[in-house]
């Protein structure tokens, strides 16, 4: 089955850095649009940024361009969300989401806690 498991959330600090990894299983990682998206408590969630299958095209919230990198590694099924220069607002659980087309979100994981405060 499809599975989407993220990781490496947690609390920093104003301007800190921290690192995602969702690994993926279960179908063909290197045909999928992946997507990382948050949700702050009371708020819906929100595209952060986008990733092609082939890596050629990425996309980016303007509140996180410059300072969030997506990479994605098809041969280990992975792909990655590098936060720097992290801001109080950065706070929301992050998700990892796949798709075949930039336009539609086919599975979830879990989310991971991100937490920014001193």
């Amino acid at each position: 089955q499809v599975q989407l498991v993220e990781s490496g959330g947690g609390l920093v600090q104003p301007g800190g850095s921290l690192r995602l990894s969702c690994a993926a299983s279960g179908f063909t990682f290197s045909s999928y649009w992946m997507f990382w998206v948050r949700q702050a408590p009371g708020k819906e969630r929100d595209l952060v940024a986008q990733i092609s299958s082939t890596d050629t095209n990425t996309y980016y919230d303007s509140a996180v361009e410059g300072r969030f990198t997506i990479s994605r590694d098809n041969a280990k099924n992975t792909v990655y969300l590098q936060m720097d220069k992290l801001k109080p607002e950065d706070t929301a659980v992050y998700y990892c989401a796949a798709g075949l087309t930039r336009f539609r979100y086919d599975s979830w994981g879990q989310g991971t806690q991100v937490t920014v405060s001193s």
